[in-house]
């Protein structure tokens, strides 16, 4: 059998925890399955003493995580600290130059830095792998590495923030508010520190970011995004979505046209009927499209200690049985600059206005959306005691463009008694 295979693990949160446990549990698996054992040599993190409920007695301790990452008994630095910046990068950097393959959870520092990353471990001859960044348990990276590398992808979407999933979930299915589920997943430890890193989508791009530049052969390109969070999502737009026949999700969507690289993050609605319609909680899901194999749904735990560390060891896995390959799929020098591209397919959109209560209302509103060549499927109107109307509408593909020209001329017309919500149908 050859030698160990030794890492260094930086960050023993949640994950870090994960992934000594795996290591203590499986080490007979692991050897079998990989050919070599895999030990753990040294760690770090920001407290020594702190109680995470197992004994890191048996391994070297590192208060500098640069200094863990340049041992000569580290093979593998482990990088599961966090951090688009300051000390992950710093060590992650660190691992490289002195000759460490990097196995990492952070889709923060990929999504801004993984270009950069890439060129270095390339250079090196080196692995830097990070299937635990998104997705969680679900084995996305490896899927569109190996199983689908003969396809050419046409489109990525997904729900790729559980946070977010169970916030719009439990809105559904309590009738609470956006405001009153926000304090309970944050009361629950659902939430990061920085609640704005879920619920604006700034988590779930990140990791969209890193998924499109697999995908379409570009540089990883975090500041393409459309981005836009759950907090304007209310429960009259949730009740109303679902009388439709539809439910809202924080997807995202990433896609190659002819005029460059599409990638939106932002809530939409999907038919309630499809596999994303169906995901309830803080599950993730990444629905995949080649040309050869099709649509693939891929679900499962997008976070936690067992998924997200399970994922990590894949990756460990992997180069103690002597993977090696670029970083994104192809090598970084090749991948292309990514051309940003807002979307400009048509695609129906959902309406929710109220409208003062006087006749004709609501033949201004549909004689602005007609004037715009935005065309109505489908319309409700509730009963109400307010002196405005609900009025609900389900438009016929149209574009963004047509669509923003009729909401901005439906001010005009003196009958909105709010602002109207705009949010699109995803055809999945």
């Amino acid at each position: 059998m050859s030698d160990p295979l030794r890492l260094g693990i930086a960050g023993l949160g949640t994950v870090g925890v994960g992934v000594v446990r795996i290591i203590r549990q499986q080490a007979a698996l692991l050897s079998a399955r990989t050919g070599r054992e895999i030990t753990i040599s040294a760690v770090s993190a920001r407290s020594k003493g702190r109680d995470r409920g197992i004994s890191l007695s048996g391994y070297a301790w590192e208060d500098d995580p640069v200094a863990l990452a340049t041992r000569d008994d580290v093979d593998v630095f482990v990088e599961l600290m966090g951090g688009e910046d300051g000390p992950a990068k710093d060590a992650t950097e660190a691992a490289l130059k002195a000759g460490k393959h990097v196995v990492t959870a952070n889709k923060a520092m990929l999504a801004i830095h993984g270009q950069t990353l890439a060129e270095l471990a390339e250079a090196k001859g080196l692995t830097l792998r990070y299937e635990a960044a998104v997705a969680g348990g679900i084995p996305v990276i490896k899927t569109l590495f190996e199983g689908l590398a003969g396809n050419e992808i046409k489109r990525v979407m997904g729900v790729m923030n559980g946070s977010c999933n169970y916030i719009l979930t439990r809105m559904e299915n309590s009738g609470k508010t956006y405001q009153e589920i926000f304090a309970e997943a944050d009361g629950l430890g659902y939430l990061e520190a920085d609640p704005q890193l879920d619920v604006g989508g700034i988590d779930a791009a990140h990791k969209l970011a890193i998924l499109s530049s697999i995908a379409f052969g570009t540089k990883v390109d975090f500041d393409g995004i459309q981005l836009e969070g759950i907090e304007r999502v209310s429960i009259e737009d949730i009740t109303a979505a679902a009388d439709m026949g539809y439910k809202i999700k924080l997807l995202g969507v990433a896609q190659k046209t002819g005029r460059g690289l599409e990638q939106r993050m932002q809530p939409c609605l999907v038919p309630e009927t499809s596999p994303l319609g169906q995901l309830d909680g803080g599950t993730n899901m990444v629905v995949i499209e080649g040309d050869a194999v099709g649509q693939i749904v891929l679900r499962g735990a997008g976070a936690g200690e067992g998924p997200t560390a399970s994922a990590v060891m894949a990756d460990v896995c992997d180069i103690a049985r002597g993977w090696s390959g670029s970083v994104f799929g192809q090598p970084a020098a090749s991948l292309e600059t990514a051309q940003s591209a807002q979307s400009q397919a048509a695609a129906p959109y959902y309406l929710r206005m109220a409208l003062v209560d006087k006749p004709g209302a609501l033949a201004k509103i549909a004689t602005v959306l007609g004037e715009a060549g935005v065309s109505i499927y489908r319309m409700r109107q509730y009963e109400h005691d307010a002196p405005s109307a609900p009025v609900l509408i389900v438009t016929h593909k149209t574009t963004h463009a047509a669509l923003e020209a009729a909401l901005e001329n439906m001010h005009g017309t003196g009958v909105l008694a709010g602002e109207p919500v705009a949010l699109r149908i995803e055809e999945v």
